[in-house]
Parts: structure tokens; sequence; C-alpha cells
């Protein structure tokens, strides 16, 4: 909600005015919930010929899906909703999800325009998605894993063990990463799917009151994922460019109150490093005008696929020739992924393995003893034989 007010903000910047200033004093922070409590209020209006079910669902499928997105994202080391070791494979595979309703949207709308809307999304999604996926997959590469939380961990130290300096190749990808991550999410210039100027607003068109916020609020949580995966993949996610909280013994280590702050400066690195990538997506949208719908699939089909696909055979060649890097390490990153992870925070879901009882103790001997107690069996038989 926050970068609701943010947009007004900075767009009002940019294009020379003051924005929201009435509501909440000097920087307007009661607009935002202005505008929460006039949507909240509004009519909830539905056309006479639209599909009752889907039309009511469509809203909270895409922010559903946007949202529980979330819950595979670690905020700092061992701050982690959900801790996976396929959390990259989860995050896509759940935003892909959002799609879902905006064209279930178009459809049960009854409506040209709406449909129109709902159908251009499906073409741009379905398009930027491959390339998507081949930028995600060279950091993914590098580190070996699709674990965030080991990703993450990998860039620890100085901002030269960040993944975006490790070669010529994941420089580029991220780029390419940034650009497809803006047309997943909707945002201008590739914004086709609302199109207010040919679609009037496109597949939310006939949406009022609350399920239209919901739509918005998809399209805003979404922003602050791909810019947070972008922060894990490409900036070392919570670690700062300076390791301050390894410099200061800011680890659990020294004590859990003393590993929360560091902990906590973590996640003040990696809110901070989204927030950036949001504000970018924001600008980029009151700066660049919109394109086409051919201009559109032609920036995809035509430079963003063939670049990830370079890029992809790029770094699959420098890692196998140079694991350390451009820079090179001390340690190489295939390395680092074998070590024990510093225990930096308790995982939440970790359960102490349980003692065995004593009785249960007594009654499994070692392997070595179980073999002197069968030898010594077969010893003492062999001289009853005798």
């Amino acid at each position: 909600m926050v970068f609701v007010w943010m947009e007004r903000k900075v767009s009002a910047r940019i294009q020379d005015r003051l924005g929201p200033t009435r509501c909440g004093g000097k920087f307007g922070w009661l607009q935002l919930l202005a505008d929460g409590l006039k949507l909240i209020t509004k009519e909830d209006l539905r056309p006479a010929e639209a599909d009752r079910l889907l039309f009511l669902t469509a809203p909270y499928i895409s922010l559903t899906a946007s949202y529980a997105a979330l819950l595979a994202l670690p905020f700092s080391y061992g701050w982690v909703p959900q801790h996976l070791n396929v959390a990259v494979f989860f995050i896509i595979a759940v935003m892909g999800i959002e799609v879902f309703g905006v064209i279930l949207a178009g459809y049960a709308s009854a409506s040209k325009w709406s449909l129109f809307g709902g159908m251009r999304e499906a073409a741009q999604v379905v398009s930027y998605e491959v390339p998507l996926g081949m930028c995600i997959v060279v950091p993914v590469l590098i580190a070996g894993t699709m674990d965030l939380v080991a990703i993450g961990q990998m860039q620890a130290g100085l901002f030269t063990n960040w993944f975006i300096f490790h070669d010529p190749f994941t420089f580029i990808t991220f780029w390419v990463y940034f650009t497809c991550a803006t047309a997943s999410v909707n945002r201008a210039p590739f914004d086709l799917a609302e199109a207010e100027s040919e679609l009037v607003a496109g597949f939310h068109t006939e949406y009022s009151g609350f399920r239209w916020l919901s739509f918005f609020m998809a399209e805003y949580g979404s922003m602050f994922t791909v810019s947070a995966l972008a922060a894990i993949l490409f900036f070392g996610g919570w670690n700062g460019p300076i390791p301050i909280t390894t410099w200061l013994g800011l680890t659990y280590e020294n004590g859990a109150f003393v590993g929360w702050i560091g902990n906590f400066l973590g996640l003040v690195n990696f809110v901070g490093k989204a927030v950036v990538g949001v504000t970018i997506m924001i600008w980029v949208r009151w700066t660049v005008p919109r394109l086409r719908i051919d201009q559109v699939m032609k920036t995809c089909l035509k430079y963003c696929t063939p670049i990830a696909a370079v890029m992809f055979l790029g770094a699959t060649v420098w890692t196998l020739l140079l694991p350390g890097g451009l820079v090179l390490r001390s340690t190489p990153y295939a390395l680092v992924r074998e070590e024990t992870y510093p225990p930096l925070a308790p995982v939440a879901n970790e359960q102490p393995a349980a003692e065995p009882a004593p009785a249960e103790a007594a009654s499994v001997a070692p392997a070595s003893e179980q073999l002197v107690d069968h030898r010594a069996s077969a010893a003492a038989a062999a001289v009853e034989g005798e």
C-alpha cells in the first residue's frame, strides 16, 4: 500500500507537481488511507450478462497468487516464512497464476474491451516468461541451487561477491531480467492490458470498489516480489555492499539479541534494494511512452529472448572456466555451497532432535560392540562343543 502513495509522489515530481498534500499534512501520508476508504465504500457493480462466479473470483485469484509468492522469499538470513530448497521455482510458478485472474476477468466481464485486455495480457505474459526464465537460470546456474537462502548467503562479503559482478554476462542478464519482469507485472511501457487510450481500462473496465482495488494491490505486490527476487539473485540479497555486521560481530554466534540486530540490518538492506527496484519501475512508467502490441512482441522475440539465450550460454562457459567470477574469490561459489551455513538465525520449523530414552539407548549398541558380542558368543559355543 505504501507503493501506491510513493507512485503518486514520484510521478508528481517527474511531472513537476507536488502530488498529494491535502490529507496528512505536508507529505500527504493520509492520502493512502483516504483512497482505500473511498474504494471500500464504493458500490460493487457487476454487468448483467457477466459470468457471476468467474467475475467475482477473478480479482482474488490475482491477489492470492501475487502475495503467495512472498511465502518463500527470505527477508534476511533465516527470516523466511517457509524455507524451500526450490524457492526460485516456487515463486515463478505461483506468480504465473496471476495471469489467470486477468484472463478470467476479461472473459467474464461480457465486454469486448475487457476481453481484448485479457487476451493482450495472456499473450504478453506467456511471451515474456521465456526470456525471464532464462535470466533467472543464470544465477541459479552459478549458485548450483534454487534455494534463495543459500543463493543470498553465497554473496556475503564485499559487493564484488554479488552475482551481477560475477562476469559480463550476468551484468547484461540483469537488465534483460528487469525488462522482462516489468512486462510480466504489466507495467508501462508494457501495460497494454489496460491501455485506457484504446481499451478504456482493459480487463478491469467493469470492476469497481474493492475488487478493482484487488487488481492494483496484486500489481504492486508483484512489483515488490520481482524486485526482491532481483535483489537476491543479482545484488546480494540481505548482504550490504560492506560486511559491517560481520566486522562488528553481529551474528548469532555472539548471542541471540546481537544476531537479531544483525538480521534486522539485513532486512533493511533487502527491503531497501527492493524499494529501489520498485522506484525505477515507477520512474519508467512516467517517463517512457507505451509501446504498441507489435512493438511489445518484437521487443520480446527479437531482442530479449536471443540476448537471454546468449547470456545463458556465455555464463555457462564462464562458470566452467572461472567459477570464482570476474573478481577471483578466495573461495569459489561451488565450495561455498558445500560449506555449512553459520548459525546466523534459528530456523523456525526446525525441531531439536529428540534424545533416545535410556532403555532404548541401552538396547541400541554400537555396531562394533554387536560384532564383538557375536564373535564372543561364537567362541563360547565352540568351547562348549569341544
